[in-house]
């Protein structure tokens, strides 16, 4: 954990400290522990005046049904109490599930001196994209404020803080500076969204906003952090590190509340920024999910590589196992570039071919498929034994697999079920292949962790004779394009084909992203890195004749 340290000792500053911290999903006992943890610090080694957390940090986010389970709400009592009265010589906002008569609220506690003095409850409940909030919540019509050094702090939670309503109710109840507790998950940009709407706020209240985040993967989502501070006068003066916990200190002039330092760290660049997600979601999936490390089927394809740099990065080489697994159609050079790759990275490797089970396969079949033709059938069983033989190394050695498929792939079926699909965790199922081939770029300027003719060669799932991906798919160059404009845009094949592609293409496409869904639904969850990613993002009904017209 970062510890930004204090830069003044004046009585005659306010100090505001952010807790930027990664927690479990429903551990209430261990994250009140380090919650308590993080306040003693910023108490003692900061000596903060408060200090604010994301929210609903006594959960963790999103707590999802737990929250419908009475006994959690008993636990989030016992344990806010027993917080409540660790609290001295400082002021905590600590958020939580409040359960009343009137409903549950999405609340923010203002613990201090040992007792609950305020409780701010949100407005607007968030019910669009990955967000449910009015499944669980109650929306409250109500302002909190509090004072700290006879000055009044406002408090605004996560989503109301993008509306103009509540911010202005909070100033109308005295507020000087407002603390913005979020649980706000990353896609690419959201840096600067986040900042322009804080921004706007600002510039309609003229007073500070302190936005608070949290860090760290939770299932698909990943929370990067990049707390930051818009001052009076709407300029950035503290951005915090992404992805990365810290506790850091911010002084303020005790009479005109304006920063006394500058502190901003540098935005990641979208290759970067993408790239971390992705090791932060893989690191607190395996790790808190209690895995003792993972196993991936190394192609010797660029998917495959990239997984495994992700992999170890987020575990490091001595918790990552690869597996090679050739049949008659994988040329020399994938096994080659697999071996290269894993003695780059030191993991532990071996290969197992899989030409005397699917031979197998193929006699004990050999009466069902007589008079018919080879197609790929033949191929998905190829697949399927090397599901078969990673998922009995991860039952005997308590390593879950990793699958590799990417968003393009998945977004067109072109994946088997119970084969490549089969796995506990797909790193790149948000991550289309072009930006696939960026990102291995991306990390090889850091470190050689990819063989640059994994890189260079054209896709394959070497499944048949001298197979190519683009020999039933578009060149990925087209594909992603159309993809992004169907999936995460919502344009339909007239818009598309306006846009300048091919109509057969583009409906080829469309029909093969509708057709797909029921892999998709039993397909790994894999970490979100986009506006809309398949999974809790974008929920379309298997069945649906939606489409079928399509000409």
């Amino acid at each position: 954990m970062n510890i930004l340290n204090k830069t003044s000792s004046s009585d005659n500053v306010l100090r505001i400290a952010i807790a930027q911290i990664n927690l479990l999903v429903g551990d209430i006992e261990g994250n009140a522990k380090r919650i308590l943890e993080w306040i003693q610090r910023a108490r003692d080694e900061m000596q903060a005046d408060v200090i604010v957390f994301p929210e609903l940090v006594l959960t963790g986010y999103p707590p999802e049904d737990l929250l419908l389970r009475p006994g959690l709400h008993e636990r989030v009592n016992t344990a806010l109490q027993q917080l409540t009265s660790e609290v001295k010589g400082i002021t905590a906002l600590v958020g939580y599930p409040e359960k009343t008569d009137k409903g549950i609220y999405n609340a923010v506690a203002v613990l201090e001196n040992g007792k609950c003095t305020a409780v701010a409850r949100k407005n607007y409940l968030p019910n669009y994209s990955v967000f449910d909030e009015k499944r669980y919540f109650t929306a409250a019509d109500e302002s909190c404020v509090f004072t700290v050094k006879n000055k009044k702090l406002g408090i605004c939670i996560c989503e109301d803080i993008w509306y103009p309503e509540p911010v202005k109710k909070v100033v109308d109840a005295g507020a000087e500076l407002i603390l913005n507790p979020n649980a706000s998950p990353f896609h690419g940009l959201k840096t600067h969204e986040r900042e322009d709407v804080i921004r706007q706020r600002v510039s309609e209240i003229k007073i500070p906003i302190v936005y608070a985040n949290m860090v760290g993967g939770q299932d698909e989502l990943v929370f990067d952090g990049q707390s930051f501070v818009i001052d009076a006068d709407e300029i950035l003066s503290h951005r915090l590190t992404a992805f990365e916990e810290t506790l850091a200190i911010l002084e303020f002039d005790s009479n005109s509340l304006k920063p006394l330092s500058t502190s901003i760290v540098e935005p990641l660049s979208e290759e970067a920024s993408v790239y971390q997600a992705l090791v932060t979601g893989v690191k607190d999936y395996v790790t808190k999910n209690g895995f003792s490390g993972v196993v991936i089927g190394l192609s010797g394809g660029i998917d495959s590589a990239l997984t495994l740099s992700i992999a170890v990065d987020a575990l490091g080489a001595d918790k990552v196992e690869a597996v090679m697994m050739p049949s008659c159609y994988t040329l020399d050079m994938s096994v080659e570039d697999a071996r290269e790759q894993a003695e780059l990275l030191g993991i532990n490797f071996k290969v197992i071919p899989i030409e005397k089970p699917f031979n197998i396969f193929l006699e004990l079949l050999a009466d069902e498929f007589a008079g018919t033709e080879v197609d790929a059938t033949e191929e998905n069983i190829q697949a399927r034994c090397r599901g078969l033989l990673l998922m009995a190394i991860s039952n005997k050695k308590g390593k879950m697999v990793l699958t590799t498929g990417n968003k393009s792939e998945m977004a067109v079926g072109y994946a088997t079920l119970y084969g490549d699909m089969a796995g506990g965790y797909d790193v790149l199922k948000d991550v289309k292949k072009t930006l696939v081939f960026r990102l291995a770029e991306y990390r090889n300027t850091i470190s050689t962790n990819i063989p640059q003719r994994v890189i260079d060669r054209p896709p394959s799932a070497e499944l048949a004779p001298d197979q190519k991906d683009t020999d039933s798919l578009p060149p990925y160059e087209i594909l992603d394009v159309i993809l992004e404009s169907y999936v995460e845009l919502d344009m339909g094949l007239e818009d598309i084909v306006a846009a300048g592609f091919d109509r057969e293409t583009v409906r080829k496409v469309l029909r093969l992203v509708d057709i797909n869904e029921y892999k998709r639904r039993q397909a790994a969850p894999g970490i979100r890195i986009t506006k809309r990613a398949f999974g809790r993002d974008r929920r379309y009904p298997i069945t649906s004749g939606y489409g079928r017209s399509r000409k």
